[in-house]
């Protein structure tokens, strides 16, 4: 009876002792619910307003030394309530964040922790692991379980060797098998919420994929740490073959905080695109700030330097780019970019292509208040990145435009901060293509002006991919984690039925005034104007639109939005309101509610859809009406349309 008596109570303190092995923490508004169980692995979940969102997420470390998560002995926990503003140096959404959130810090035996810090938007969760040896890691466990019936825009990949650039492909979660994985940003929808999955904060460690896994699973996936890497046959000055690569994903030495898993969860799509999670929990900024300029690019590449009407013959010359300076300077736009072409080969980056005299240029472009940004392959450059980028600072260059990179290995992460270190030092701007998503570094280093890793308008060049459907799809998905440099302003505009490829006469899917409205709804501080110059000249009315629009700004609202249907947002730079609306090819109408303005008499310069853009894409009009915060003003889209509006009081 005694040892009957004693199994039973027995039992009942393993009981006890389970029960409390969970941990729960909540948003300020209490409507998300994370709660964190602890038995013989660590897992999660989260529910909003009383709803399961993500069931059961099992997370870990598998590393040489220990592995973090496998039966964890907690050893204390922690709350932190946090309420306050955060001022950002180059703001691409806003100048003030609000920042208010509750964390749990799980402290475990074996020297590593686990934080979880939860917002009215979202959450993100951590490892620190403050062991002192040099160690690998192997792998580290994420496996999201979603509901039944969940899907997915899937960004899916081919090869972690990537650009990063691709489109999001609508699939059931059932459907995405083990052999099929997605870069990052990727957005699951579930019973009416949205759930956009990210990371940050990304420091000397790998960059996440996720692959699929059985039933609702998905898992992440990293690339393999590089121990060899050759010239590729195919493209040897830009394209890599890794040929060794070790069974481990990162090397350590001493303590590290691991990156925040950020998770954006919300029934209303606009709050996507509201969001500042991903600038949040990334590392605070660690450079002065006062010199970095942010504005528009003239830019050559989309456009082939396919000038005309000129007394010389325009390429990669002298002249050429003198053109395009002049053009910038009585437009007031910042930049020229020198994209490929400008150096004597893609690997000689030290000496100019003997057609370009590129001191002449950078010192005529002072002249006339515009400034040079020079591009390079990341190779180059990273074999000798402190003499190239002295050289460039030396040569009065303003900033660098490095491509190519094309992995996201814990190398390759390093190279990027690297990089952005020493351009900072030198005060010149950094942006990044063939890249990976932004991931946190542009606060740390604010230089880091602007990031690729996004399915933009270059890609009209060679493909049909870039349509208006795709385009109200990536701010929901591909900006939630950054600016994006898409590159927008195409002046040839097409419909479908119109439209054809033509690499060197590239032309854009949709209206002009879906082209215009980007300018205001993709965040972007360092922006392009991807069109020729000669054809610019001829479009001088939409062009004095654009070069209104700011690339920062102190505020945004985002009015209406679904996820590649259509979206409405609103931006203020002083006391001046801009809106940009854009749909997919379905026309409609949206009623956007002006109450966000001050009191007082407004006037509005609107740049619309024309009365025949439906059959003749690049037909728009432009309009001045008075408006107040009373006004409810009806915006009619065509069919792959767009509307954009200067809001400034009277």
């Amino acid at each position: 009876m005694m040892k009957h008596t004693l199994l039973f109570f027995a039992l009942v303190l393993v009981g006890l002792f389970c029960a409390a092995q969970e941990y729960v923490v909540t948003s300020p508004d209490e409507q998300l619910v994370v709660r964190i169980n602890l038995s013989e692995k660590i897992t999660w979940s989260v529910s909003l307003a009383e709803e399961q969102v993500i069931p059961q997420a099992e997370i870990g470390v598998d590393g040489s030394h220990k592995s973090i998560g496998a039966n964890a002995r907690l050893q204390s926990e922690s709350r932190e309530t946090s309420k306050g503003y955060v001022e950002v140096a180059v703001p691409h959404k806003n100048a003030r964040i609000a920042e208010e959130y509750n964390q749990l810090t799980l402290e475990f035996k074996g020297g590593y922790s686990l934080q979880f810090r939860v917002f009215d938007d979202g959450l993100g969760y951590r490892f620190i692991d403050q062991s002192k040896k040099e160690r690998q890691v192997v792998n580290e466990v994420m496996k999201l379980a979603f509901p039944a019936g969940t899907t997915s825009k899937f960004p899916e990949e081919e090869s972690m060797y990537s650009h990063n650039e691709r489109l999001y492909l609508n699939e059931s979660l059932e459907n995405i098998s083990e052999d099929r994985f997605c870069s990052l940003p990727v957005l699951f929808q579930t019973n009416g919420t949205s759930v956009l999955f990210t990371e940050t904060a990304l420091h000397d460690y790998p960059g996440m994929f996720l692959q699929g896994g059985e039933g609702t699973i998905m898992e992440a996936v990293y690339p393999k740490y590089v121990l060899e890497a050759i010239p590729d046959p195919q493209g040897p000055d830009r394209n890599q073959k890794l040929v060794q690569q070790a069974e481990y994903i990162a090397q350590l030495s001493g303590p590290k905080a691991l990156p925040w898993r950020v998770f954006i969860i919300s029934k209303d799509d606009r709050d996507l695109i509201a969001s500042n999670l991903t600038y949040l929990l990334s590392e605070p900024t660690v450079i002065s700030t006062d010199w970095i300029k942010p504005g528009k690019v003239a830019w050559d590449w989309y456009n082939a330097n396919n000038l005309y009407g000129l007394d010389f013959k325009s390429g990669l010359n002298t002249e050429t780019y003198k053109y395009y300076i002049d053009f910038a300077a009585q437009n007031g736009i910042e930049y020229v970019i020198l994209d490929e072409g400008w150096t004597k080969s893609t690997t000689e980056i030290l000496d100019f292509n003997p057609e370009m005299d590129v001191a002449e240029l950078i010192e005529y472009g002072k002249g006339k208040g515009v400034e040079i940004i020079l591009w390079v392959l990341w190779k180059p450059l990273d074999d000798n990145l402190d003499e190239i980028l002295e050289t460039y600072k030396s040569w009065g260059a303003a900033g660098i435009k490095v491509d190519f990179m094309q992995r996201n290995d814990q190398y390759m992460v390093s190279s990027y901060e690297r990089i952005a270190k020493k351009a900072a030092d030198l005060e010149l701007l950094v942006d990044f293509h063939g890249a990976f998503k932004p991931s946190g570094l542009r606060r740390k280093y604010p230089n880091v002006i602007n990031y690729e890793g996004v399915k933009g308008s270059e890609n009209n060049k060679w493909s049909a991919d870039i349509t208006p459907e795709h385009n109200v799809t990536i701010p929901f998905i591909r900006m939630v984690a950054g600016p994006m440099d898409y590159t927008p302003g195409a002046m040839v505009n097409k419909h479908e039925i119109n439209y054809s490829i033509s690499f060197e006469r590239p032309m854009s899917l949709g209206t002009r005034a879906h082209q215009v409205a980007m300018y205001v709804v993709y965040e972007a501080p360092l922006q392009m104007l991807c069109e020729s110059p000669s054809r610019y000249y001829e479009e001088q009315e939409t062009v004095d639109f654009i070069t209104q629009i700011p690339t920062v700004w102190d505020e945004t609202k985002v009015l209406e939005g679904k996820v590649g249907d259509y979206l409405a947002v609103a931006r203020r730079k002083g006391d001046v309101w801009y809106i940009g609306a854009m749909t997919d090819w379905t026309q409609r109408s949206l009623e956007v509610d002006l109450r966000f303005l001050s009191s007082g008499s407004y006037t509005a310069n609107i740049f619309k859809d024309g009365i025949n853009a439906d059959r003749f894409a690049e037909d728009y009009a432009i309009e001045q009406i008075s408006v107040t915060s009373e006004t409810k003003l009806v915006i009619d889209l065509a069919s792959g349309g767009g509307w954009s509006a200067i809001i400034s009081q009277q």
